[in-house]
């Protein structure tokens, strides 16, 4: 009598025939996915909510290290993906004002009392006006929520700003932000 191998995975509930290594990666994989479909469908709902020419988040990777890791515009040569900022302009001061709820609005860079190396940033972003709100996760400042006006100036109003940190809030308090 022959010996016959059962190939159907199905047939022995004993043996593992998937890598906990692999379904950790896919897990991994699909909340990242899922965390950023979330944060880009908001910043694009700011932007079209707002009608500014862009919208930003500023993720920090380390202490006062970050760049821009999402972004929302209303014209493709506005883009700042990726930037990483003015290292020597956001200090431990700024740190801490933001990591107490600062809002900063700027209704035109050229007019606020800013330290040169900030305005010129900003400038080199095409910026004219803008509106920063802090996105404070359950440990930390985790990143900055950023509206830019870059074709004029602009008057930020009250309903501007309380948008921009509900946005932030709801960011901060999303499981897969606020847990990171």
């Amino acid at each position: 009598m022959a010996n016959s191998i059962n190939k159907n995975p199905d047939s022995n509930p004993n043996i593992s025939y998937t890598d906990p290594d692999l379904e950790n990666f896919v897990s991994r994989l699909a909340n990242n996915v899922e965390r950023n479909t979330f944060i880009q469908k908001t910043i694009d709902n700011i932007r079209h909510y707002l009608q500014v020419d862009r919208v930003v988040l500023y993720y920090f990777y380390r202490e006062w290290k970050g760049q821009v890791t999402f972004e929302s515009l209303s014209y493709g040569d506005l883009s700042i993906y990726g930037s990483t900022g003015a290292d020597e302009c956001f200090n431990d001061e700024y740190a801490a004002l933001y990591q107490h709820g600062r809002v900063r609005l700027m209704e035109n860079i050229e007019l606020e009392p800013i330290h040169p190396c900030h305005r010129d940033f900003l400038r080199s972003m095409q910026v004219k006006a803008n509106l920063v709100v802090p996105i404070l996760n359950s440990t930390r400042l985790w990143g900055l929520l950023v509206a830019h006006q870059c074709l004029n100036t602009r008057s930020w109003s009250n309903s501007d700003i309380e948008v921009m940190q509900k946005a932030a809030l709801i960011l901060a308090t999303t499981p897969i932000i606020r847990d990171s």
